[in-house]
């Protein structure tokens, strides 16, 4: 039998920030069995990804690359010809500066399919971050994209100078604060007036973003003041003037960089909250949902119960899904229902369902949930019980949350509740962070008293609004030490 070749989706992540993303882009990740991502492509984005999908890295450092563009082709055409749907995931848009026209002859070649979702790219998404359009039809009325370094043992762009000094009204360097000097230089001595302002914008469009001005005579002293590094985005031109308000920069966590200890049941909103208020935020670890097998003993007495009490979201979808499958009409649940959570009992309430005050134990009291949550409730409880299905950790995650610990320091480790104290304590070490009180570990919050937490030395706050005061009291000790 002749295996049919796969096909190859060139997915533009977009400049960083997750909401980014296009629809088409996130259909491909839904689809795919095995994706290549690059370091600017944001983690988030691979939770679209179904969970036997493989995520494989091809970051690239200056100087130093985990995987040469070479294997990076081969593998593609590897992963294709096994018959496989492939999403190749890059930072940006594909094209601009993607080496995706490199990756598509290799699979040309090959006689391999492939379709191109354009993306975001960073040189237009990072200025409008930083409260700059690239173009204005008071200010610039042309653009150029330009890359800053090219494949020379110098690396300096071989490029048209004087064109680009006298012809384009706003110009945007990629990666080039290496070759900032040498760039301003360059246009200085083609025509441009030293006082031209320049803005260099690092992370655009991430919670790290941040940003320094100047102009093509002083912008590289301050950027070494500063100590951006790339990725950056420079942009040169009266443009740069324009700017009134860094509206993103001015969100209230803008910088900090903070993790989020999941423990596998619904969601916290608390992540999506600080999210929008302009944190870069870890979200540890990740989860995965195995689903029980039909308990088809509890199901046929569903109408015996007087309440039945939903420990999640999950649960509830779960619970309905196994009534559906075994073919039982709803309208025998008669009981009382009551949920753990916000989003339990939202969920209810979407299925027409009203939803009561949480009742006291009983032997015809249905819990219904995850098998950790079952059976922590099963030591002191007499009902019965119903296993929905059980949260296990993916580790598909857990490098890349190494990695990106790594490149970028936590500020903060925050717990919303006890289970996600207890899953810190119990496995912080798997991403290098010890509960263990130290010189190195940083800062670890916990909403709530809680005694394991309080053994540890971590920082106990009551509410979400105190942790939010908490963060920024932090973040401005921080600036008054280095101001």
């Amino acid at each position: 039998m002749i295996m049919k070749n796969g096909i190859v989706y060139f997915v533009g992540a977009g400049p960083g920030d997750p909401g980014l993303l296009t629809i088409k882009g996130k259909q491909a990740l839904e689809e795919a069995d095995v994706i290549l991502y690059d370091r600017l492509a944001n983690p988030k984005l691979l939770e679209f990804a179904s969970p036997d999908c493989q995520f494989i890295y091809c970051g690239k450092l200056p100087n130093r690359h985990f995987m040469k563009q070479k294997e990076i082709n081969a593998l593609l055409v590897e992963k294709a010809l096994n018959g496989l749907t492939v999403v190749r995931l890059k930072g940006g848009d594909p094209s601009v500066f993607g080496r995706v026209g490199e990756e598509a002859d290799a699979l040309h070649e090959h006689g391999i399919r492939y379709e191109m979702v354009p993306g975001i790219t960073s040189g237009i998404a990072a200025p409008l971050y930083a409260g700059i359009p690239v173009t204005h039809r008071d200010f610039a009325s042309s653009f150029a994209m330009i890359t800053a370094h090219d494949k020379s043992l110098k690396g300096t762009p071989n490029l048209d100078w004087e064109g680009l000094a006298r012809s384009v009204q706003t110009l945007v360097f990629y990666m080039g604060v290496k070759n900032l000097s040498y760039i301003c230089q360059q246009l200085i001595s083609y025509g441009k007036s030293p006082s031209v302002p320049v803005i260099v914008i690092q992370w655009g469009t991430w919670g790290r973003q941040r940003s320094v001005k100047g102009t093509l005579e002083n912008i590289q002293q301050k950027v070494q003041e500063h100590q951006i590094t790339n990725p950056a985005i420079i942009v040169i031109g009266d443009i740069v003037n324009f700017q009134t308000h860094s509206w993103f920069e001015s969100k209230p966590l803008i910088g900090r960089h903070l993790m989020v200890v999941t423990h596998g049941e619904d969601e916290d909103p608390l992540a999506d909250k600080l999210r929008d208020s302009g944190a870069d935020l870890i979200e540890w670890p990740k989860w995965r949902t195995e689903n029980m097998p039909v308990n088809e003993e509890i199901l046929r007495k569903i109408g015996t119960f007087e309440d039945v009490f939903f420990t999640s979201r999950r649960a509830v979808c779960e619970f309905f899904r196994a009534l559906a499958s075994q073919k039982i009409d709803i309208r025998q649940l008669t009981a009382k229902l009551s949920a753990a959570s916000e989003q339990a009992k939202t969920e209810l309430e979407k299925r027409g369902f009203l939803v009561t005050a949480i009742q006291p134990d009983s032997e015809k009291r249905l819990v219904v949930g995850s098998r950790h949550a079952v059976e922590n409730m099963q030591k002191h409880e007499s009902c019965s019980f119903y296993i929905t299905h059980e949260n296990v950790i993916d580790d598909r995650f857990t490098h890349m949350i190494q990695r990106t610990i790594s490149e970028s320091p936590l500020h903060m480790v925050i717990c919303p509740n006890k289970l996600s104290v207890q899953q810190l304590i119990n496995g912080g070490e798997q991403i290098g962070i010890s509960p263990e009180l130290s010189a190195s570990r940083p800062p670890i919050v916990c909403i709530g008293d809680d005694s394991a937490a309080e053994a540890y030395g971590f920082t106990a706050v009551q509410e979400q609004d105190e942790l939010l005061a908490f963060i920024q009291n932090q973040q401005t000790q921080k600036k008054l030490l280095h101001s």
